[in-house]
C-alpha cells in the first residue's frame, strides 16, 4: 500500500524536475552550439591569445623572469608617466571642447530649417570620417612655421600666431574633426523629444536657454554620454594627430610607437607595459560612464515631432553664420589639401603654377597598389564584421546562454583597446610558426576587423532586440530549417539596421592608422599609409595626391551611404 501511495509522488517529483530542466538554457550540441564554439575558439585565437601575450612580454624579461619593472619604469620617470597624463588631459579637453561646439551646432540643425542642411550634414559626416592625420598635415601647411596663414597674418599685419604644434594645436585640429559626432549622435536624440514636454515646460515658465538646460539637455544625456565617451575614446587612441604636430607634448600612442619601432632604440617589452596601461586607463573610464550613464537609463520615444521654425532677423543670421563657419573650418584642410595636389612643388615647398606632376609621381610611387589594397582589405574586413555581427546578435538576442554572454563580453573588448596595442599584440603572436602572419594581407584584416567589429556588433544586436520572433517560428512551422529561417527571414530583419552602419564602417576601415603602422610592409602599404609615407620624407605635393584621393573615395562611400539609406541616424 505505502508503495502505491509514493509511486505518484515519486512520478510527479520526476515530472517537476524534468520540466525545471526544460527552462534552463540548454546546450545540447546543435548547429548553433556548434557556431558559438567556432566564434569562442576564434576570439580566443585573434584577440585573448594576443592580449595575453602583451600581457606576458610587459612582465617577463628577456630571460624569462617574472619582473614589474617595465611598469616601475614607466610611472619612476615623470617623463614616460606625463604621457599618460597629457593623453588623458587632452581627451578630457578635446571633449569638452567637442561637446561645446557639436550640441549647439546640433541643435540649431534639429530645431531649425536651415537651407542647405544636406550640406551641413554631408560636411560633418565627412570631417569626422577622413582619415585621422590628414587634418593635422593640412593644419600645418595652414598654421605651421611657415603656413599661409602664418605669413599672410605676419607679413601683412605683423601678427604672430599662435603655434599649430603643441597642446592648443592638437586641441584645435581634434576638435574640430570630433564635434560631429558629438552632433550626429545629438541629431538623433534632439529628434526624439516629444513636443508635449518642451510645451509643458514652457507653459511653467521655461523658456529660452533655461528650457533647454533644464528640459531639452537632461532628456538628452545617455546620448551626451555614449558620444563623449566616443570623442574621448578616439582622442586617446588616435595617434596619427600627436605623432605630426604634439613635437614636445607626447602622448602614450606616440610612446608605444617609439618604444616599439623607434630609430634610437627598441624596447619591446616597455612598450608592451605602456599598452597595458593604456588599456587600464581606457578601461576605467569606460566603466565610469557606463556607472553614470547607468543613473540616467530611460529611453524617449516621440508620438509628436518637434515642429522645425525658420531662423530669422540677426538670430538666424548668427545661426546660419555659425553652422556653415563652424563646417567651413572643419572642412578647410580636406580642400586645402585637394587644392595643394594641383600645385607646382619642389619636395616640401610650393611654387606657382598648377601641374598634375604629384599624381604622375603617385602613379609610380605605388599608387595603384595602394588602392587595390586598400579596396581589398576594407571590402574583405567589412565582410568578415557583418558576418560575425549577425551571428554574435542572433545568438545573444535568440539564444541566451552563459556562452554567448561570454563571446558577447569577449567582443566588446576592442572598444577600450587603442589601435596601437592591438598592433603590437598581433606582431607578439603571430610573427613566427606555426602561424606566422606578420607582414601580410591578412594580418592587417585582423586588426581591423577587432578594432571596427564592436560597434557593428552593438547595431545589429539593437537591430535585432526590436524584431518580432513570431515570423522566424512561423518559417520554422511551415517546415524550415534553423539555418534556413536565419538566412531567409532573420538577415533581412537585420539587415537594414547593419547596411547604413557597415558603408560607414567601411570608411574607418580604409583610414585606419594607428594599427597599421605598426603591421603594414611594402607589399600590403595602403593610401593612409603611402601618404603617412610621403610627409615623413618631405615629399608634400605627393603626401597631398595620396590623401586627395583618399578623401575622393571616403566621399564616394558616403555619397552611396545618403542613396542608399535617406537617412541622417548614423552609426559612428
Amino acid at each position: 500500500m505505502a508503495q502505491t501511495i509514493h509511486e505518484p509522488i515519486e512520478a510527479v517529483e520526476a515530472q517537476k524536475g524534468e520540466r525545471r530542466r526544460k527552462r534552463r538554457p540548454s546546450m545540447r550540441m546543435d548547429m548553433w552550439t556548434a557556431v558559438s564554439l567556432v566564434l569562442l575558439a576564434l576570439f580566443a585565437l585573434f584577440l585573448v591569445y594576443p592580449l595575453f601575450n602583451v600581457l606576458r612580454e610587459s612582465i617577463v624579461n628577456g630571460e624569462g623572469e617574472l619582473t614589474f619593472e617595465y611598469f616601475y619604469k614607466f610611472f619612476a620617470n615623470s617623463y614616460y608617466f606625463q604621457t599618460i597624463k597629457n593623453s588623458f588631459v587632452l581627451s578630457i579637453t578635446v571633449t569638452i571642447v567637442s561637446l561645446i561646439l557639436g550640441v549647439p551646432f546640433s541643435y540649431f540643425y534639429t530645431f531649425y530649417r536651415l537651407r542647405g542642411s544636406k550640406v551641413l550634414f554631408i560636411g560633418a559626416v565627412l570631417s569626422v570620417m577622413s582619415a585621422p592625420f590628414i587634418g593635422a598635415y593640412a593644419w600645418i601647411l595652414l598654421l605651421g612655421r611657415n603656413g599661409v596663414f602664418s605669413q599672410l597674418f605676419g607679413g601683412a599685419f605683423g601678427i604672430t600666431l599662435p603655434s599649430i604644434y603643441g597642446f592648443g594645436g592638437l586641441v584645435l585640429v581634434l576638435s574640430l574633426k570630433l564635434f560631429p559626432l558629438v552632433s550626429i549622435y545629438m541629431n538623433a536624440a534632439f529628434r526624439s523629444i516629444d513636443s508635449s514636454l518642451i510645451e509643458a515646460a514652457t507653459l511653467m515658465g521655461s523658456t529660452g536657454v533655461k528650457r533647454i538646460w533644464q528640459v531639452i539637455i537632461r532628456l538628452t544625456i545617455p546620448t551626451l554620454l555614449a558620444a563623449s565617451l566616443l570623442v574621448f575614446m578616439r582622442t586617446f587612441a588616435d595617434f596619427g594627430t600627436p605623432l605630426l604636430i604634439g613635437q614636445n607634448y607626447r602622448t602614450f600612442t606616440v610612446e608605444i610607437y617609439n618604444q616599439y619601432l623607434g630609430e634610437t632604440g627598441q624596447n619591446h617589452n616597455f612598450a608592451a607595459a605602456i599598452g597595458i596601461i593604456g588599456v587600464l586607463v581606457t578601461t576605467v573610464v569606460f566603466l565610469i560612464q557606463k556607472y553614470v550613464a547607468g543613473k540616467f537609463n530611460f529611453q524617449l520615444k516621440s508620438s509628436r515631432p518637434i515642429a522645425r521654425k525658420r531662423p530669422g532677423g540677426i538670430g538666424g543670421v548668427l545661426i546660419y553664420a555659425y553652422q556653415y563657419g563652424l563646417i567651413a573650418l572643419a572642412l578647410l584642410p580636406q580642400f586645402y589639401i585637394v587644392y595643394l595636389s594641383f600645385r607646382n612643388n619642389a619636395q616640401s615647398r610650393f611654387l606657382p603654377g598648377y601641374t598634375l606632376d604629384s599624381y604622375r609621381l603617385a602613379m609610380n610611387r605605388l599608387l595603384e597598389r595602394s588602392i587595390y589594397n586598400t579596396l581589398l582589405m576594407g571590402t574583405l574586413a567589412l565582410a568578415i564584421i557583418i558576418l560575425i555581427a549577425m551571428l554574435i546578435a542572433y545568438l545573444v538576442v535568440r539564444r541566451p546562454s552563459w556562452l554567448n554572454n561570454l563571446i558577447d563580453t569577449l567582443s566588446m573588448i576592442p572598444y577600450i583597446m587603442p589601435g596601437a596595442v592591438i598592433g603590437i599584440a598581433l606582431v607578439i603572436s603571430f610573427n613566427q610558426g606555426p602561424l606566422a602572419l606578420t607582414g601580410t594581407m591578412a594580418i592587417l584584416i585582423i586588426a581591423v576587423v577587432i578594432r571596427r567589429m564592436p560597434y557593428t556588433i552593438r547595431s545589429a544586436t539593437a537591430s535585432l532586440m526590436h524584431q518580432p520572433l513570431s515570423m522566424e517560428e512561423a518559417a520554422r512551422s511551415l517546415g524550415a530549417s534553423k539555418f534556413k529561417s536565419f538566412w531567409k527571414v532573420t538577415v533581412p530583419l537585420m539587415g537594414s539596421g547593419i547596411a547604413s552602419g557597415a558603408i560607414l564602417s567601411f570608411v574607418t576601415i580604409v583610414t585606419e592608422m594607428s594599427s597599421a603602422i605598426i603591421l603594414y610592409n611594402n607589399q600590403t602599404i595602403t593610401l593612409t599609409m603611402s601618404a603617412y609615407v610621403a610627409i615623413t620624407r618631405g615629399n608634400y605635393g605627393l603626401a597631398c595626391a595620396f590623401s586627395s584621393i583618399l578623401t575622393l573615395i571616403t566621399a564616394l562611400i558616403l555619397i552611396l551611404y545618403l542613396a542608399i539609406t535617406k537617412e541622417e541616424n548614423v552609426k559612428l
